[in-house]
């Protein structure tokens, strides 16, 4: 068992479920299995999201999410009622292999009735619409892929699970350093460069950094180099995990995520996923371009990239591919 576990932490997604079959009491055994909740989510995605209102039954798409045996988890890092991490993380339990796509947080979303620079970007559906509404609006934005389940977390969270296991070892490539009196509540970034492990006095600073005050560096490339340092972030916070007791682990993190991830899923998970290995991961960052309109800075997808990112992670073949194979 302790093998098994090893296993599934490499990963956050595997590492969230079987948390939440650890701690699990054991009164929900009386309980339809289907039905119980582990987590305190208080929405539930699949009651809202219809695969045959979101796809056209004539798209290529429609069959292949219909058929699939894939589980899609919603992952929301949320500050100030704002999404500032937003990712599906999908596991094809048939193929078991997992793909986790970053959505940019500044992507662009135009909706009805929605006019300010700021609430057309993605991140700000949460606040009004909550998970459910952004789900609604990733799935959009990747053609109408299915998300059956969310788990939202804080930035305070995060820090109090990176506390629960000793913190999260990271080398800072430059000094983080970054002022804005005026936010709420003000937010100042000071992480020195080098070696150093990550808790909860400086977790939150590391994930939200993405440029530097005048006179201090940033990432080049802004929001999507801060995507390509949570992802590190996760990896190294995978390997740490390994080391500590996981029924301490498992209680912070139920108690501080937000989810409706069902007791019948998690042990579904847990059954299929012990093969699974580093190589069955793979990451992908929504394909597009930054730019500008009315002074504010988007992300702005590119459907034809988009199509072609799913038709490789569904392994939905062109009509080239099919009319080459039928020819072999």
């Amino acid at each position: 068992m302790k093998a098994i576990m090893k296993v599934f932490i490499k990963h956050f997604f595997i590492w969230l479920v079987i948390f939440t079959v650890i701690i699990t009491p054991a009164t929900y055994a009386l309980n339809k299995l289907g039905a119980v909740r582990v987590f305190q989510g208080t929405e539930t995605i699949m009651e809202e999201l219809v695969l045959d209102a979101l796809v056209d039954p004539k798209s290529p798409f429609f069959e292949a999410f219909r058929d699939s045996k894939r589980a899609n988890v919603l992952l929301l890092g949320v500050n100030d009622g704002l999404t500032d991490t937003i990712m599906l993380v999908s596991y094809d339990m048939k193929n078991q292999h997992v793909d986790i796509i970053s959505v940019p947080r500044d992507t662009y979303y135009g909706r009805k009735g929605v006019s300010s620079p700021g609430s057309l970007k993605i991140n700000a559906i949460y606040k009004k619409d909550g998970a459910v509404g952004t789900a609604r609006a990733v799935s959009d934005v990747l053609l109408g892929i299915p998300i059956h389940y969310y788990a939202v977390i804080t930035y305070d969270g995060i820090g109090r699970i990176v506390d629960s296991i000793g913190g999260v070892p990271m080398d800072i490539p430059f000094h983080m350093y970054y002022k804005d009196p005026t936010d709420e509540p003000p937010l100042y970034i000071d992480i020195p460069k080098g070696p150093i492990v990550l808790d909860s006095s400086n977790v939150g600073q590391f994930l939200r950094f993405r440029k530097g005050s005048p006179g201090y560096p940033g990432y080049p490339d802004g929001d999507i180099g801060r995507i390509k340092a949570q992802q590190e972030f996760m990896k190294s916070a995978f390997r740490q995990a390994l080391g500590f007791q996981l029924p301490k682990v498992a209680k912070t993190v139920i108690q501080n995520v937000d989810s409706d991830l069902p007791l019948s899923m998690a042990l579904k998970i847990v059954a299929k996923a012990p093969g699974l290995k580093g190589e069955d991961i793979q990451t992908w960052l929504t394909p597009g371009k930054s730019g500008m309109k009315n002074g504010a800075s988007y992300w702005w997808v590119d459907k034809e990239a988009i199509e072609e990112m799913l038709m490789e992670i569904y392994s939905i073949k062109t009509e080239e591919q099919q009319s080459e194979e039928q020819v072999e």
